[in-house]
């Protein structure tokens, strides 16, 4: 097994008292956040004021490099967005209308909600809303391939989903929605900072994401990945001035899109979760995605080791995982809950299953801490 240094952790300000295990919800600020705030946002900003939009839209720029950079795409395939849902309702919004019966939206419902609210609302252009099965294994690509008809229109696949942290093999989906003429989009949120996300090699149409969890970006910053090929057929319903292929000409009677993913910007942007986000961007790649998985995995056979002579009866994820473990800890979850709240361990619930993530600043000793609480 392999971990990272212990140094690691002082990379992030990581709350107390207890380890923190909830980096699939929010991850953790990195010590650097504050300084890149200073110089990328605040400082421009006294220094100049309305003169600060050179260094902001450079802010900008070196986002959309360390997202690329992450994905293995093209820096100019990369728009920022507030959020997943932002850039999933944008992107499906600047499709064409749906045509004939392709007009069917299939995703698992172990989707995030969020997304499938985007999905239903989408139903007044004329999509509908199809979900897998009941119970499918988002991991059997099979199911998949069943779900795909001349009906589909577009696929919308999480690399790792949240419930339970499975991670569907997203190339032989995409390849699949391509072969019948459908579009697939990858929900990757879940995944970009600590499984790799070779978007680059999958062949999607779009790829949504967050730097709100494992990059340690904080919230309102989101992006999407667009295919360089299908970005001439996007036009979308909701433009700005920034989604101009020259912002600053002012010509209220012509509106050309930008010729790259920045025509689904929108309007006045926001800078400052930009600007964090790129911080977390740079501390997550500087340690390494594959160092991090590594080391997260190793902590996932330790805490089976280590608690399942505790917890017999616990029902522990099989297969593949993301960095969370999602575990059923039956009827002992309101137990468990109070439990870890009052020694200050951080994790989190969804119903039966707890969530336990294990990312970069957490070592074994949190696993003694569980241990104890448990005892």
């Amino acid at each position: 097994m392999t971990f990272l240094p212990a140094a690691t952790a002082q990379r992030f300000h990581v709350p107390g008292p207890g380890p923190y295990m909830a980096a699939h919800a929010a991850g953790c600020l990195p010590v650097i956040a504050r300084e890149r705030l200073e110089a990328a946002l605040l400082s421009p900003w006294a220094a100049g004021a309305n003169d600060a939009w050179g260094a902001w839209l450079d802010a900008i720029d070196v986002f959309r490099a360390g997202v690329a950079a992450l994905l293995g795409v093209e820096a100019a395939m990369i728009c920022p967005q507030p959020n997943v849902s932002a850039g999933f309702a944008r992107w499906l919004g600047a499709l064409p209308p749906p045509k004939g019966e392709r007009r069917d939206v299939v995703m698992s419902a172990d989707s995030f909600p969020s997304l499938g609210f985007v999905a239903g609302g989408m139903e007044r252009l004329g999509y509908r809303l199809r979900f897998l099965p009941d119970n499918t294994d988002v991991r059997d690509a099979d199911r998949w391939r069943s779900a795909m008809d001349d009906h589909t229109a577009v696929v919308l696949v999480m690399h790792v989903t949240s419930n339970s942290g499975a991670v569907a093999p997203v190339a032989d989906i995409v390849a699949r929605a391509r072969a019948i003429g459908a579009r697939a989009c990858v929900d990757i949120a879940q995944s970009v900072g600590v499984v790799p996300t070779p978007a680059g090699e999958w062949g999607a149409h779009a790829v949504v994401g967050s730097c709100l969890k494992w990059l340690c970006g904080g919230p309102g910053a989101g992006f999407i990945a667009l295919d360089p090929a299908d970005i001439v057929n996007l036009a979308p319903m909701d433009p700005g001035w920034w989604s101009h292929e020259a912002p600053f000409e002012m010509n209220i009677r012509d509106f050309r899109p930008a010729a790259d993913a920045l025509r689904l910007w929108g309007g006045t942007p926001d800078i400052a979760p930009f600007v964090l986000a790129s911080a977390g961007i740079e501390t997550i790649s500087t340690i390494g995605i594959t160092a991090i998985r590594a080391h997260g995995q190793a902590l996932q056979v330790l805490a089976r080791e280590e608690l399942t002579p505790l917890r017999p009866d616990w029902r522990w994820p099989v297969g593949e995982v993301g960095g969370t473990l999602c575990i059923d800890v039956g009827d002992e979850r309101d137990a468990i809950a109070a439990t870890f709240d009052a020694r200050g361990i951080r994790a989190d619930f969804r119903g039966n299953i707890m969530r336990l993530s294990f990312a970069a600043w957490n070592e074994a000793g949190c696993l003694e801490q569980m241990a104890a609480a448990l005892t």
